[in-house]
């Protein structure tokens, strides 16, 4: 009962450490691509030394060789998913590529039934949707649907698919691997393909002398250190489709951070939804 507190309460954290990102990215002085290249790149030093004390403690290899599919599995996906999300971004509007990211939990469920079985509780289900429909009454001052953005709201939609695959592909390897083997691991593999990406989009790739390495490095420990750390402890002893609704906290927690840092202002809606989502999570936590 204590492991699954103190899990429910890293997701809860995690998902407060990656409600700073779409901030961060805000401030960053490079593109977004380039912006995720940096946000692994910062974090992997961090993530090694953490590994390489934990190796050290354990004297054991921090993975196997059958770990090596679900390694690469993990690193693609979340490499994917930032990609994806910044074309997003470019192409919508920003509520939108907030939005349709967070429909993640669907494909984490449809995953866990489809491929590994696992039962789903009428209960955990109006949960999701309660929480889903929370999301999209946070959001729906700002939506901007059909038209124009159609492209870059598919690219929302495909955001979730990757960042579904990454949720389950974690909590599978967590139920052998550490949380530093995974992020240091994964990292490995994400961090050059998010180099591409920049690459490909034609991005500077260096800031301007004193120009927004705060933002970055910020982003590195906070976001990426902090909050995905602290995801995949949690997804280690709780289901990944429970720990997907629980992560639609940071749609809620990154528009009061929003509001409080950038002045953006607070709605009714947004006290809506938010109390919607909140409603949701503990129903799905009930029937999870």
């Amino acid at each position: 009962m204590k492991t699954g507190r103190l899990a429910l309460a890293c997701l809860l954290l995690g998902a407060v450490g990656i409600a700073f990102a779409p901030i961060l990215v805000r401030l960053s002085p490079l593109g977004p691509s380039a912006t995720a290249f940096y946000r692994l790149l910062l974090a992997l030093p961090v993530l090694a030394l953490w590994l390489a004390w934990e190796t050290r403690l354990r004297k054991q290899a921090p993975f196997q060789k059958g770990d090596v599919k679900g390694l690469l599995t993990a690193g693609v996906c979340f490499a994917a998913d930032l990609a994806v999300w910044h074309w997003s971004v470019l192409l919508t509007t920003i509520a939108n590529a907030t939005l349709f990211p967070n429909f993640a939990p669907i494909y984490v469920t449809l995953a866990g039934w489809i491929l590994f079985r696992q039962g789903v509780r009428p209960l955990f289900i109006l949960g999701m949707v309660l929480a889903l429909g929370g999301a999209v009454l946070l959001m729906s001052g700002n939506l901007s649907l059909g038209g124009e953005h159609l492209a870059g709201d598919l690219l929302g939609q495909l955001t979730a698919v990757f960042y579904a695959g990454y949720i389950v592909a974690v909590g599978r390897l967590r139920q052998r691997l550490s949380t530093a083997a995974i992020m240091t691991m994964s990292g490995l593999v994400t961090t050059p393909l998010l180099l591409l990406a920049a690459l490909a989009s034609g991005e500077a790739l260096w800031p301007q002398p004193g120009q927004g390495w705060e933002a970055l490095i910020a982003l590195a420990l906070v976001s990426h250190v902090g909050g995905q750390s602290l995801i995949a402890y949690g997804l280690a002893h709780l289901p990944a489709s429970f720990g997907s609704v629980v992560l639609l906290l940071q749609p809620l927690v990154a528009t009061l951070l929003a509001a409080g840092m950038l002045n953006e202002p607070l709605t009714l809606l947004v006290a809506a939804g938010g109390g919607v989502i909140l409603a949701g999570i503990v129903l799905a936590k009930r029937g999870s």
